[in-house]
């Protein structure tokens, strides 16, 4: 399963490395997500949720 957010949706960002000569290469960057236990449906489920949303109190730890 790819990085990315349970609940917000959040994932890798893309853009360029640009060199001081202007020379561009591809570059990403990763997502700040941590795996957590959290309530789905009623049920405990381990979740990559983004520390954002976890610092907002969008998702209450079990």
């Amino acid at each position: 399963m790819a990085r990315k957010c349970f609940v917000t949706g959040k994932k890798r960002g893309s853009g360029n490395h640009v060199s001081h000569a202007n020379n561009k290469n591809r570059r990403s960057w990763g997502v700040n997500v941590q795996k957590v236990r959290i309530l789905v449906d009623g049920k405990p489920k381990r979740v990559y949720v983004s520390t954002r949303a976890l610092k907002a109190g969008k998702v209450t730890r079990v």
